[in-house]
């Protein structure tokens, strides 16, 4: 136990990074999508661009931090193997499991723009970015307020804010539509 708060550390560090990366990707792709709307040669340059930004944060940034969040989160259970017999923690690993399946899908995302493939509207695009948002807020309170958590506040909380982060989406997408250069 005498590694605890390092390993707690390290944890959280990784944890953080790996959200940075969560949430800048999707920016990427929107702008990657974007691009391929554009001419030549503006549109050859950009796209150029943002396959490199997107590589770099993605194998450099997100994946790494996502592995490593997830092996200091894999020692501190097994130093705390009671953790897993308690509700939050079974809850949380539920929710860390469907950030797995949000990173693994903007891997896929990742791979088609990569290869030149726009299946996404940069639209469609800023709706599955608060993705990352939504599990993030999930995460914090079940971690932070645990036992003492009222699923239905918890609940009707999480849906609220998705009802939020939809009318922000709405109302940019109608100052967009006014003001392209928004």
């Amino acid at each position: 136990m005498e590694y605890y708060n390092y390993i707690k550390s390290l944890h959280l560090i990784f944890v953080i990074t790996w959200f940075a990366g969560l949430f800048y990707i999707p920016r990427l792709f929107i702008y990657h999508i974007e691009a391929t709307q554009k001419e030549e040669p503006e549109k050859g340059i950009l796209v150029r661009q943002l396959k490199l930004m997107t590589k770099r944060l993605w194998y450099i940034i997100t994946w790494p931090s996502a592995i490593l969040a997830t092996l200091f989160a894999v020692i501190l259970l097994i130093m705390i193997p009671e953790w897993l017999q308690q509700g939050w923690m079974q809850v949380k690993l539920g929710f860390v499991l469907l950030l797995f399946v949000y990173h693994i899908k903007c891997h896929l995302i990742f791979k088609e723009l990569q290869n030149d493939v726009v299946k996404w509207t940069s639209h469609q695009m800023r709706i599955w970015n608060e993705g990352s948002t939504l599990i993030l807020f999930s995460v914090i309170f079940l971690v932070v307020v645990r036992d003492a958590i009222n699923w239905i506040y918890g609940v009707i909380g999480i849906f609220l804010l998705a009802i939020i982060l939809m009318l922000g989406i709405k109302l940019y997408k109608r100052i967009r539509s006014k003001n392209p250069d928004a």
